[in-house]
């Protein structure tokens, strides 16, 4: 009752077809195709013969990948999916057919039958299905002046279409039917334009479009507050692109490029010369796109304050001075404190502190006790930045 069938090592799947050792009267099952390649999204139809030796109670076909042997008819995944179409006469093939089918429908599925005695079918050899979806690859047009920045699009799948070995393949630009083509598509790409195709017949199962990179942005994503000297900051830029984006190129305003490749953009220990616009540079193998820019601000305390006296040189009594306090932070200065002696000037808060009528006893009588002599000594200075 046994069939029997050889094979190559290596190439199991190509077995042959079933005989009898005895006699004709053995159970075996045949296999209409041993493998087929479909699209994503389409229907396919298995088929298989069978003879069986003894009555056949019912029928159904299993995925080989299953621990467990199930009827796909019960199997939660294929849920809507799968029908059964039994043979009506003899020699009538008995049919799976899944519908919507995706990637992860690539399997081997194998016929099964019960008799009284015996479940027969799931331990041989069935059909391997393989589920593609269809993908534009990019790659340069070989230069020549004609040529140069086109690029060559071809409409490819992982394995060969069962039905359609060599297909025509209809291109899209933006929505728009551009052409049918059984060879590989050249265009010269602009920033606006995308592109993709489908198998003629399956108009409706399109691959995913191809585009130069849009939408090109960088942004600060850490801190999200203020930057302050001495702190980590990252950078990062982003762009809307397919093929995905494989080079980023990173700019300071009014600089050279930065050494960096990356997505992102990382500062270890942020200074004051970091300070300025910043704009990253999206690539695929369609084209690039440069980003508008975006401002780092580092803050830092005041640092490098200084006094200066106007007029230079001597001092006379009852003349006119003036006294400029010269600080360097970010955000600027707003709040001054002037000094006397270790005493605090009335009034003494601006950049500039005027004297009108410069007389060392008011001074003395004012801020402070025991002045030397006719010097005004600055002994330190306060500043405040918000």
């Amino acid at each position: 009752m046994d069939s029997y069938s050889c094979a190559v090592k290596g190439q199991e799947y190509l077995h042959s077809p079933a005989v009898c050792v005895q006699d004709q009267s053995c159970n075996r099952v045949t296999y209409t195709k041993r493998r087929i390649c479909v699209l994503k999204g389409s229907t396919v139809d298995i088929s298989c013969t069978y003879v069986g030796y003894y009555y056949t109670t019912s029928t159904f076909w299993i995925r080989s990948d299953k621990s467990t042997p199930e009827d796909l008819t019960r199997d939660p995944g294929y849920a809507g999916r799968v029908k059964y179409k039994e043979r009506w006469r003899y020699k009538d093939p008995s049919i799976l057919r899944i519908t919507d089918l995706t990637e992860e429908d690539s399997a081997e599925y194998r016929f099964t039958f019960k008799t009284y005695n015996f479940e027969w079918g799931h331990s041989f050899p069935g059909t391997t299905l393989s589920v593609t979806g269809l993908q534009v690859k990019v790659t340069p047009v070989k230069v020549t002046p004609a040529a140069e920045g086109q690029k060559t699009l071809t409409c490819s799948t992982t394995c060969t279409l069962t039905d359609n070995p060599n297909p025509t393949y209809i291109w899209y630009r933006n929505r728009q039917v551009v052409t049918e083509k059984t060879s590989p598509y050249s265009v010269l790409p602009n920033a606006v334009d995308s592109y993709y195709c489908a198998v003629k017949g399956h108009e409706n199962l399109i691959s995913p479009a191809v585009y130069k990179p849009k939408n090109t942005s960088v942004s600060v994503i850490s801190p999200s507050g203020e930057i302050v000297e001495g702190s980590s900051v990252t950078l990062t830029c982003s762009s809307d692109a397919n093929p995905p984006v494989d080079k980023y190129t990173w700019y300071k305003k009014n600089g050279d490029s930065l050494t960096g490749s990356e997505k992102t953009y990382n500062f270890t220990t942020i200074s004051s010369e970091d300070s300025g616009e910043y704009y990253c540079g999206a690539e695929n193998k369609y084209g690039r796109l440069n980003s508008s820019s975006v401002s780092v601000d580092v803050q830092y305390d005041p640092r490098n304050t200084s006094v200066s006296v106007s007029p230079s040189g001597e001092i006379v009594e009852g003349s006119s001075v003036t006294l400029t306090c010269s600080s360097d932070a970010n955000p600027p200065v707003v709040k001054y404190t002037w000094y006397f002696q270790n005493k605090t000037f009335p009034n003494g808060f601006g950049q500039m502190y005027n004297i009108s009528n410069f007389n060392l006893n008011n001074m003395e009588h004012n801020v402070a006790d025991n002045v030397r002599n006719d010097a005004i000594t600055i002994d330190y200075l306060e500043l405040f930045s918000s």
